[in-house]
């Protein structure tokens, strides 16, 4: 479990959309890393690696989007 003090924003629709369009994950998948990333208060990208929805290349893929569309 990763847990923050710092509530997290919700993440944009382009990210769901790069996650399920790229990434290849379902719905199912991407609505459980929302409820945990809540729960957590953790960012999306990290809860969907810590249950191994993304593996390690997959995440730096996610992250890479990110940087590049702040």
């Amino acid at each position: 479990m990763v847990t923050s003090s710092d509530p997290q924003p919700q993440p944009n629709p382009a990210l769901l959309s790069f996650l399920q369009q790229k990434m290849g994950l379902s719905d199912n998948a991407i609505n459980l890393g929302l409820r945990q990333a809540t729960l957590e208060q953790a960012p999306l990208p990290v809860v969907l690696w810590s249950f191994g929805l993304l593996n390690l290349s997959q995440y730096q893929d996610v992250l890479d989007w990110q940087h590049q569309h702040e």
